[in-house]
């Protein structure tokens, strides 16, 4: 039996994915660089060894018949729309796997994002985005809010960090400058067809619509507004390209759903502040 790892709030392993001495703070210019992107790529959260924990824990988890799988609050072994292309996407591995569980409390991700959203840190949920070797799909243009518009106020950040070196040819991220300062966007679709969301933008957001990839080592991560468009292309190459996308949000972000916020969570209710077993407190300084 897996034991669920949502009702440990602190780090498990003691040399696993939460090492403390890596922990800087973000300078004036890379806070100024986010305020004016809306992104900020290339800080470094992981060293060589805590990412080789990450993808000797993650290996397993990708098996559909792992022990651990029903803890997953989404699981999609493909969730590609294109012929032949593969993406495996889910959602929750914090409960499943110790390393990706001490990663939430990671200072080197907690600093830059209490910094980024000026006080205390609460957990959102997490999410593993896997392409393999020439097969891998897309992740279509989209903004991460209109997923999210079940949370209010709109207080989140996103960290993603790659556990392989991206590059354009292997699908890294790549992000708008800017568009965090459009509106929220209907949603286009997460996979699939990457022109659908010109579709939706008006004549001055196609004019601003230019992409800049996000070309990284493995265990360097980028920081993203929830309303900055990103994607990323196919994976063409030999190489994986793998990768975990940690959700954050203000200490205070209420519930504006009488809905589970997350599949298998109990609802929280409207109005009501995240918190509990599923929303950790992560920080208790801003």
């Amino acid at each position: 039996m897996v034991p669920d790892l949502s009702h440990r709030h602190g780090p498990i392993l003691r040399n696993g994915s939460s090492a403390s001495d890596s922990a800087r703070y973000l300078s004036a210019e890379q806070l100024s660089r986010f305020e004016r992107d809306g992104f900020l790529a290339g800080i470094r959260v992981l060293d060589d060894d805590q990412v080789e924990v990450l993808r000797s824990e993650l290996e397993p988890l990708l098996d559909p018949g792992h022990p651990g799988a029903h803890l997953f609050h989404e699981r999609n072994s493909n969730e590609s729309h294109e012929p032949g292309r593969v993406l495996f996407h889910a959602l929750g591995a914090w409960r499943i796997s110790a390393a990706f569980h001490d990663l939430l409390w990671n200072p080197a991700v907690l600093v830059p994002v209490g910094q980024i959203l000026g006080g205390r840190v609460r957990f959102w949920h997490d999410q593993l985005f896997v392409k393999p070797p020439h097969l891998g799909g897309v992740v279509s243009w989209h903004q991460d809010f209109s997923y999210w518009t079940r949370t209010e106020p709109m207080a989140h950040v996103t960290c993603w960090i790659p556990l392989d070196d991206v590059d354009e040819e292997n699908g890294c991220p790549q992000y708008v400058p800017g568009s965090h300062r459009w509106r929220l966007l209907p949603v286009t679709g997460l996979t699939g067809d990457m022109d659908a969301i010109r579709e939706v933008l008006t004549p001055e957001e196609l004019s601003g619509f230019h992409p800049i990839p996000a070309v990284l080592r493995r265990g360097e991560a980028t920081f993203h507004h929830p309303l900055t468009v990103h994607g990323s292309f196919q994976n063409r190459s030999a190489r994986p390209r793998r990768g975990v996308a940690l959700n954050f949000c203000l200490d205070g972000t209420r519930s504006a759903s009488d809905e589970p916020l997350l599949e298998g969570v109990p609802p929280i209710p409207r109005g009501q502040p995240l918190s509990g077993r599923f929303f950790p407190l992560l920080s208790h300084f801003a």
